[in-house]
């Protein structure tokens, strides 16, 4: 099978990308500073020659000289001794046929000059370059002015490959220090590379493309909530099912304490802890604390509908527990009947079956009548079976009426069921239970004669009970949840044992 070639680096990429833009800025700044060089030298000659040319040319030496007989005789040596002290490659005196009187080489005296010599002879200062008897050079040819007569002219000049020289001299220099930038430049795109490669794993910015690709994709479809919580307390990423979870906007950036979170949900986001349930407003979560490099990752599932069919499921095995017991003693009943029928006694038969017959009926007949919500009223005739199996009396109070209300059959079964199990259990002897709705507002009170609620306790807090088995503490905090969505209010008091009072608002 073919394989994909292997892509370069981000960072390898980053090296060659930065080596040739230095390579280029390199080279651009030696190519400027080359033409700059080039200009500069050039200038330079030629400011050189001119002023040397024009010095020799009103030194009145020269004016003696040239009405002598022989002007070579006193010129040459005058013209050599400036030569050299000049460092010019050549000075020339010559008169107005352009004759020349002096030359570096004495066998070229008398013969003609090259060059031009026009605007010498009009009285004008001229440079050029012109390749002369030395080869290419810069002159400048000024004239000898007496009387304001052009008398004899004075050319000086440096040649072409003196300039050529100075420039080397100039280059090896600007070399130096454009190879001293270029290898700054690469040793610092090297170290530039090393982090890079460090930071990204040598991945190519292909595969960053598609990994941040198939992690934004992930993130945010995924319905579970992903929260990553940096070591200061600060959220560092947030995923929209974490957002739907904890009912907030983006956090990402602000601390956890900021979020308005319950106390104990917020404390689990700096821990580590597995699958730990918490309940917040409006749901019960389940979350995950993994802690990692930078801090913690925080995973949310959203178990409330979970929960809410557990609570009924306990509920239904609850009917079916109370069914069962009922049934039990049913048969208990059924069996005294026939024996009293067996052994000649059918009036007190009779008798024994009328009066647990009425005692059923009539809280059935009590229950069904006050409370129209058929789920509820079920419940408590449940309840009651259940309570009167561990031999706790449970009294449904005289003054127990609901119409049919807004709430939902599952919250008044999540408020009530738990607060009358709390209340079973508690409970020495008897629990008291009244459930009105009346002045805009359903009353839902449970009463026992347990050893009541320690003080300075919150009660409704994911986790707190009194059982010692694992698995319990999340009633109470789901009937807290629940009240606070229909914006009700829950008291504890204090009787025979605790009294729980829950008004909400219809």
């Amino acid at each position: 099978m073919p394989t994909k070639p292997r892509q370069w680096s981000l960072a390898r990429q980053l090296l060659v990308l930065q080596a040739a833009i230095v390579g280029v800025l390199a080279g651009a700044g030696f190519l400027l500073a080359y033409l700059d060089a080039d200009s500069a030298t050039d200038a330079k000659a030629r400011d050189k020659v001119t002023v040397v040319a024009r010095t020799v040319a009103d030194a009145p030496s020269v004016q003696a000289a040239l009405s002598t007989p022989d002007p070579s005789a006193t010129l040459q040596p005058f013209a050599e001794r400036v030569r050299s002290d000049t460092e010019v490659d050549f000075i020339t005196i010559m008169n107005r046929d352009g004759i020349r009187f002096t030359h570096p080489n004495p066998a070229l005296i008398g013969q003609h000059y090259i060059g031009t010599t026009v605007e010498a002879l009009q009285g004008s200062v001229f440079t050029e370059t012109y390749t002369g008897s030395l080869g290419p050079s810069v002159r400048t040819i000024v004239p000898v002015k007496s009387g304001g007569q052009v008398v004899a002219m004075v050319s000086v000049g440096i040649t072409v490959d003196t300039i050529s020289a100075d420039l080397r001299e100039r280059l090896w220099t600007l070399a130096a220090v454009i190879g001293s930038v270029l290898v700054a430049g690469l040793i610092g795109s090297l170290l530039v590379s090393a982090r890079v490669r460090r930071q990204t794993h040598g991945v190519a910015p292909a595969e960053l493309r598609d990994m941040f690709s198939y992690h934004e994709a992930v993130l945010h479809a995924v319905r579970e909530g992903l929260v990553l919580v940096g070591g200061d307390g600060v959220i560092l990423l947030c995923n929209d099912g974490a957002r739907d979870l904890l009912d907030v906007p983006d956090p990402t950036g602000s601390a956890v304490a900021d979020l308005g979170l319950p106390d104990g949900l917020a404390e689990a986001f700096m821990s580590s802890r597995a699958d730990e349930i918490h309940v917040t407003d409006t749901r019960v979560l389940v979350i995950n604390v993994t802690p990692v490099s930078m801090g913690t990752v925080v995973t949310l599932r959203d178990h409330t509908e979970l929960q809410t069919l557990t609570g009924e499921l306990n509920t239904v095995r609850g009917f079916a527990e109370a069914l069962r017991s009922q049934a039990h003693e049913a048969a208990n009943r059924l069996h005294t009947v026939v024996s009293l029928v067996e052994i000649g006694k059918p009036r007190e038969a009779v008798e024994f079956a009328t009066a647990e017959l009425q005692l059923a009926q009539q809280l059935t007949d009590r229950v069904v009548g006050a409370v129209e919500e058929p789920v509820l009223a079920a419940l408590l005739l449940g309840k009651a079976a259940e309570a009167a199996e561990r031999g706790i009396e449970l009294t449904i109070t005289e003054d127990t009426a609901i119409e049919d209300t807004a709430i939902a059959a599952r919250d008044l079964v999540t408020i009530l069921g738990n607060l009358i199990d709390n209340a079973i259990d508690a409970a020495s002897s008897s629990v008291v239970v009244t459930a009105r709705s009346s002045d805009g507002e359903l009353l839902l009170r449970v009463s026992d004669d347990g050893p009541g609620v320690p003080p300075g306790v919150d009660v409704f807090r994911r986790g707190w009970s009194t059982k010692p088995a694992e698995g319990h503490g999340v009633g109470l905090a789901l009937v807290g949840q629940a009240v606070r969505r229909y914006h009700g209010t829950i008291d504890i008091g204090a009787d025979t044992g605790a009294v729980f009072t829950v008004r909400l608002p219809l």
